[in-house]
C-alpha cells in the first residue's frame, strides 16, 4: 500500500472512531442521570473517552503519511459516519433537515480545509503563545456563560459545543507547536505547552460531552467538527504564517465555504429548535348520558357544544314524556 494510500485508509479510520465516540457520549448524555460533563462512573463514557484517543492518534498518523491538505478534509467526514451509525446501532435517525445541514456543514468545511496551506509555516513564539492562551481561555468562557444563560436546549448545546471546538483548536495549535521544538535532547523544554494542551484537551472533552444532553446527535457534533478546525486553520493563518492556495481567488472561496458550513450548522440547530408537531386530539365520542366522560363545572358529563349532533341513545322501558334541557355549552338528555 503506498503512503497516500494508508494515510487515507487512517483517516477514514479515524473519522470513525470520533464518530463512534460521539455516539457514546451522545448515549450517556441522554441517561439524566449522572454529572452532566464528567459522568466519571460511567464506563460507557471511559470508552468513549479511549474512542476518541484512538481518532487523534490515528489522525496523527495519518498526518505523517498523507498531506494536511488531504487529511483534513477527510476529518470533516465524522458527522457524515455519525449519522447512519447512528441509526444503524442505536435506532437514533435524523430527519431530511438535520440530514441537509450535517453535508452543507461537512461539504463547507472539507472545502475550506482544502484551500489552507503549512508552506512556510513560523514557529509560534512565547508571546503569541500566551496570547493564543488568554484568547481562547476567554472565548471559551465567554460561550461557557452564555450557554448557561439561554433557556432553549438546543442553543445551550451549540454553545457548549462551540466552546468545545474552540478548547479542541487551541488544543490542536499548541499540539503542532510542541511537535516543532521538541527535542530528544530536552523532552521537557516544552513543560508550559504540554500543560495547557492538556488543560484544553480536557476541558474540550468536558464541554463536548455536556453538549449533548438534551440536543441529540447531529447538532452537537456538526459544531465541534466545524468549529475545530476553523479556529485552528485561523490561528495557522495569523499566528504561524499559513495562507490559503490560489492567493486572492483562494481567500474568498474560502470565505464562501465557510459561509456554507456556517449555514449547515445554522439549519442543524433551528432543526433541534423545532417543536414536533402535536398530534391531533381523539374525536369526542357520542353522549350516552350522566356520569361518563369528563365532568363540567356545573357536575354534569361534558357534552357536545350547540350545533353537533346529539345522540342520546336508545331510552328503555316505555317513557311517557322526554325532558330536554337547552344548556349554554352542552345539551344533555334526561329521562
Amino acid at each position: 500500500m503506498s503512503p497516500l494510500a494508508l494515510s487515507v485508509v487512517l483517516a477514514l479510520v479515524s473519522a470513525v472512531a470520533y464518530a463512534a465516540a460521539a455516539i457514546v457520549q451522545e448515549r450517556v448524555a441522554a441517561s439524566a442521570a449522572g454529572p452532566r460533563y464528567a459522568p466519571l462512573r460511567r464506563p460507557a463514557w471511559w470508552g468513549a473517552v479511549v474512542l476518541n484517543g484512538v481518532g487523534a492518534a490515528l489522525h496523527v498518523a495519518a498526518l505523517a503519511y498523507g498531506p494536511l491538505s488531504l487529511v483534513q478534509p477527510l476529518g470533516a467526514l465524522t458527522i457524515v459516519f455519525a449519522l447512519p451509525m447512528a441509526a444503524l446501532f442505536v435506532g437514533r435517525g435524523a430527519g431530511r433537515r438535520a440530514r441537509h445541514g450535517a453535508l452543507m456543514a461537512t461539504a463547507g468545511l472539507a472545502g475550506l480545509l482544502s484551500l489552507t496551506t503549512g508552506t512556510d509555516a513560523r514557529a509560534l513564539g512565547d508571546g503569541d503563545r500566551w496570547l493564543l492562551t488568554g484568547a481562547a481561555f476567554g472565548a471559551v468562557g465567554l460561550l461557557f456563560a452564555g450557554a448557561h444563560l439561554v433557556g432553549r436546549p438546543a442553543l445551550r448545546s451549540v454553545l457548549l459545543a462551540t466552546a468545545a471546538g474552540v478548547s479542541f483548536g487551541a488544543a490542536s495549535v499548541f499540539t503542532k507547536a510542541v511537535a516543532g521544538e521538541w527535542t530528544a535532547r530536552a523532552p521537557l523544554a516544552e513543560w508550559t505547552a504540554l500543560l495547557v494542551l492538556s488543560a484544553f484537551a480536557v476541558g474540550g472533552l468536558l464541554l463536548s460531552q455536556a453538549s449533548y444532553r438534551g440536543a441529540g446527535l447531529a447538532a452537537p457534533l456538526a459544531t465541534l467538527t466545524v468549529v475545530n478546525p476553523v479556529v485552528a486553520a485561523a490561528v495557522g493563518v495569523t499566528l504561524f504564517g499559513e495562507g490559503f492556495r490560489y492567493g486572492a481567488a483562494g481567500a474568498v472561496a474560502a470565505l464562501l465555504c465557510g459561509a456554507v458550513a456556517a449555514g449547515g450548522l445554522v439549519e442543524l440547530t433551528l432543526d433541534r429548535m423545532t417543536p414536533a408537531p402535536e398530534s391531533p386530539a381523539p374525536p369526542a365520542g357520542p353522549a350516552r348520558g350522566r356520569g361518563k366522560g369528563p365532568r363540567g363545572s356545573d357536575g354534569d358529563a361534558a357534552g357536545p357544544e350547540i350545533g353537533q349532533g346529539v345522540d342520546v341513545g336508545a331510552v328503555s322501558g316505555a317513557r311517557a314524556d322526554l325532558e330536554v334541557e337547552v344548556r349554554s355549552r352542552a345539551v344533555a338528555g334526561r329521562s
